[in-house]
């Protein structure tokens, strides 16, 4: 096993759980942050996500990518650079794992029609839902609510982005019980997996793109980073069809996204001096990620990505139908939580805007066609 730098987050400094737990010889030799991932990929929650949308709602063909296998590739990523890096790879892929558990169904378009709706009752956040639903909703054990997991991973998943000046209201009463410190930086675990989550997007998104028929190959010869390298493959590779090539240009581009966040977070660590997961916390700038020079790359990569895939007709289409699923199934429960599961009608606060964000937990757990049946039954 590759030995842990000195400013990453080593399992036995962990400050553990809400709940004390015996951490040795329990179902196997496994650390905290070993068992944290594994809770996650046992969670209901988890396997949920592969009935989920990535890119493409409902997707009909079997080969597109779901909530799920995007997951699976952001910790592959994660796991690759965390060991270069001499991080803790139990607790990066823990957290890559995690990272979209908070997702309604629909992808974006379903967070949209949620944050609409439950705008009178504090409104809605995906990444905040992550932690709700680890914290409270996912809740197999007998003992406590929700799966007990590390510190270090709630705060990884709260703030892996930087730091949260003015949580919403969810993210804030998770915060209430574990003090979080929600204003400094994230460990660099969790800044590896906020990076790694945009270099698989960013690259299968493409992938999944050209599969729908929704990219051209030749359109992506817009973007200098992708045309230098595919203009490489096609030299390698001259008698090969364009499209057999679109799976090296993918890994090609990972590849080169990967070795810049190592050299660029190992330099940003050499000039900064960081030593520890304190020096990390406090840096005041995100150390893990793209150098500037492939941040300008990326951004122009993700600039293109929304014109051309994202926002394509077919898909503002289908994001339209969407919204109006769960904006109609927000208000048929609202006016009827009859209408609910026996168990969410049970458990249904009296007064709001708790009863809301009863349903919107409801709704934020459905899948892509657990949302679509109770649409269809909503509307007979």
């Amino acid at each position: 096993m590759t030995s842990l730098a000195s400013y990453a987050c080593h399992p036995e400094k962990s400050r553990g759980r809400y709940h004390p737990e015996p951490e040795h010889n329990i179902r196997g030799p496994r650390n905290i942050f070993q068992r944290d991932r594994d809770r996650i990929i046992h969670s209901i929650a988890f396997r949920r996500l592969r009935h989920k949308t990535q890119v493409f709602i409902s997707p009909d063909g079997d080969h597109y990518r779901v909530r799920l296998t995007h997951s699976l590739e952001v910790a592959q990523i994660g796991r690759t650079i965390a060991r270069a890096l001499g991080l803790n790879e139990d607790l990066t892929e823990a957290l890559c794992l995690a990272h979209d558990i908070g997702h309604p169904p629909f992808g974006h378009a379903g967070e949209d029609a949620l944050e609409e709706a439950m705008k009178p009752y504090g409104g809605f956040d995906h990444n905040a839902q992550t932690l709700r639903t680890l914290t409270e909703l996912e809740s197999p054990y007998p003992g406590w609510t929700g799966l007990n997991l590390s510190w270090e991973l709630l705060e990884g998943l709260a703030k892996h982005n930087g730091p949260v000046e003015n949580p919403g209201w969810a993210l804030a009463q998770v915060d209430v019980r574990h003090k979080l410190d929600l204003r400094s930086w994230p460990s660099l675990e969790a800044q590896i997996a906020a990076i790694s989550d945009d270099i698989a997007y960013d690259n299968h998104d493409i992938d999944d793109g050209i599969r729908a028929g929704l990219l051209d190959i030749d359109q992506l010869f817009e973007l200098p980073f992708v045309a230098e390298r595919w203009r490489g493959i096609e030299a390698r590779f001259p008698n090969v069809k364009p499209r057999r090539l679109v799976g090296e240009l993918t890994r090609e581009q990972i590849g080169a996204m990967v070795n810049d966040v190592i050299s660029a977070t190992r330099e940003r660590i050499r000039k900064l001096a960081v030593s520890s997961v304190d020096d990390v916390r406090q840096a005041g700038i995100m150390i893990g990620g793209f150098s500037d020079a492939m941040a300008a790359e990326e951004r122009v990569l993700k600039t293109f990505m929304y014109a051309n895939l994202y926002h394509h007709p077919t898909q503002l289409d289908a994001a339209d139908h969407a919204k109006s699923i769960i904006s109609r199934l927000f208000a048929v429960y609202h006016a009827d939580p009859h209408r609910m599961p026996a168990e969410w009608q049970e458990n249904m606060p009296a007064t709001e805007p708790e009863a809301s964000r009863h349903i919107a937990d409801f709704l934020a757990g459905m899948t892509d066609r657990y949302a679509t049946n109770r649409y269809e039954e909503a509307s007979a």
